[in-house]
């Protein structure tokens, strides 16, 4: 069998792939989409959670919600009394391919998942999150 390092890439790319190409019939471009869902998900936020959150570097991010907001998908504000921070939003447009994008997702975990049995997705999505949090706490030691 495959080292886990492979299987990992492997899985990622397909689901990656499936992703990106119904993203792109929606008319958005890489990045936007996980924006689009950390926003549903979360509502109103600043840039740099929203960066850290959807694992963007903030000057990558801020490029992404440029474009998003030329697109008329999300709106940048300053609140009051914080004028250091932007905060992010959807707009009636991006609430409306946000719920493309679920749509979306939700095909790709169906797919990504047909061939499992009963439990096992729960199982690797446990698996999953283990290996995610195991790299989180090693990051600094691999720089």
């Amino acid at each position: 069998m495959e080292s886990l390092h492979y299987l990992l890439m492997r899985a990622h790319s397909a689901v990656n792939r499936e992703i990106l190409d119904g993203a792109a019939k929606l008319r958005l471009t890489p990045g936007q989409p996980k924006i689009l869902e950390f926003l549903t998900n979360n509502g109103e936020s600043d840039q740099k959670t929203l960066a850290a959150e959807c694992e963007i570097e903030q000057a990558t991010a801020g490029g992404i919600l440029l474009r998003m907001e030329q697109a008329g998908l999300i709106e940048r504000k300053h609140r009051e009394g914080n004028r250091r921070s932007l905060y992010v939003s959807l707009t009636p447009k991006g609430e409306e391919a946000a719920r493309g994008m679920a749509e979306v997702f939700a095909r790709a975990d169906r797919r990504a998942a047909s061939l499992l049995l009963d439990g096992e997705e729960e199982r690797l999505k446990n698996m999953l999150a283990s290996v995610r949090r195991a790299m989180a706490e090693t990051e600094g030691d691999a720089r």
